[in-house]
């Protein structure tokens, strides 16, 4: 049986809905890789400043102290 013009068209929509919703997806992804990325090497600089300024140091320890979560502060 023929696919008639609509069931075409729908068939046609659904593809680009499922291509819009990958490209999102990936999008998405790259942005949050993007922001840990950012994470780790302000962490990175934070430690390595910290290691080498009592005031830094200083900061950081009154940063780590006022996390909320237990887990957070032993890491």
């Amino acid at each position: 049986m023929a696919e008639t013009e609509l069931e075409r068209a729908e068939k046609r929509y659904a593809q680009a809905k499922a291509r819009l919703q990958a490209l999102k997806n990936r999008e998405a992804t790259r942005q949050r890789k993007l922001d840990t990325r950012r994470k780790v090497i302000l962490g990175g600089a934070l430690m390595d400043l910290a290691a080498r300024d009592s005031g830094a140091a200083a900061m950081l320890d009154r940063l780590i102290r006022n996390l909320p979560r237990e887990q957070d502060r032993k890491a």
